[in-house]
């Protein structure tokens, strides 16, 4: 069978993410004629049905889909092979695309960047901020190379490197410090008086299964989209929120009139590498990775 063109995959996958041939035809730089042909000859090639067309209107068929994934693997691997090629080997050379989660990235950022020009000068780094889905989906399909997370994460397909522990505090206004438990008791704090991450921040997850808040009638039904928010609501005197140290660390604190506490039994998450398996980038990621792990309020990782 003749190999398929790359290109062509490239069309399939991008009409798959759009959904739409005029999008997708746009998003390639080509006509939709192009784009329309080019699926029609993988069909021709493949002797399989990609789409089931009705009027101006289509769906995958099982084979189309199962061929959009096996391809967003393959371009994925052509991507880095590119990125090879074109830094001639050198594996301290060449783009490399890091994603970082919203409740690691603000407090990283910086100490990054300054790292990686002065280690790795000819690396040309691109970060890029996001949910810890919305990050793995892209690290999947190649679009990232990398990403920072919060762990323990099932990361299928994916391999892990600790860098460092990020311990969780009790964060409470001072005027409230006074009425809570001693020693220091989740359980009986007031009704719906913990606050917390929206769900689609893994912090959330984190935070209630380290610091015992499972099913707790304790958390609030109200939920913020940023640790800046939760400090917000800490102030306002309605309850309570947990913080972790790397945000204590890089001042978010400073100049609310809040106490931070340790958690029971010192709870904590982890901080982590995230890469594709079979990635030939491991001796970049490992070097990258003794950079990062002194960023972390704890390292476990070391050079």
């Amino acid at each position: 069978m003749k190999w398929p063109n790359l290109k062509h995959l490239h069309y399939l996958v991008t009409l798959y993410q759009e959904q739409h041939f005029n999008r997708a035809a746009k998003h390639c730089n080509v006509s939709q004629s192009t784009l329309s042909t080019a699926i029609q000859n993988l069909e021709e090639q493949f002797g399989s049905q990609l789409l089931e067309r009705e009027h101006k209107t289509f769906v995958f068929t099982p084979f189309g889909l199962e061929l959009v994934g096996r391809a967003k693997v393959l371009l994925a691997d052509v991507h880095e092979l590119v990125d090879f090629a074109q830094s001639a080997g050198n594996w301290q050379a060449g783009n490399l695309k890091l994603g970082v989660i919203p409740t690691i990235a603000p407090f990283t950022f910086e100490g990054i960047i300054d790292s990686v020009k002065e280690h790795l000068p000819d690396i040309n780094l691109q970060l890029q901020e996001d949910t810890t889905a919305n990050l793995l989906t892209q690290l999947n399909e190649g679009v990232l190379d990398l990403l920072i997370l919060a762990l323990p994460m099932e990361t299928p397909g994916c391999k892990q490197l600790v860098l460092g522990h990020d311990p969780f505090h009790l964060i409470a206004h001072q005027d409230l410090v006074k009425s809570l438990p001693s020693p220091l008791d989740v359980s009986k704090l007031p009704k719906e008086s913990v606050f917390l991450l929206q769900q689609e921040h893994c912090m959330t997850g984190h935070a209630v299964s380290a610091c015992g808040l499972q099913h707790k009638e304790q958390v609030s039904s109200l939920t913020a989209s940023s640790l800046y928010t939760l400090t917000q609501l800490a102030k306002s005197k309605l309850g309570f929120t947990f913080m972790p140290e790397l945000a204590i660390q890089n001042n978010i604190l400073n100049g609310f009139p809040l106490v931070s506490m340790p958690s029971e039994d010192k709870a904590y998450r982890e901080i982590g590498l995230v890469w594709r398996k079979g990635t030939t980038r491991v001796r970049l990621f490992r070097y990258l990775a003794g950079l990062i792990a002194p960023l972390t309020p704890v390292p476990t990782l070391t050079r």
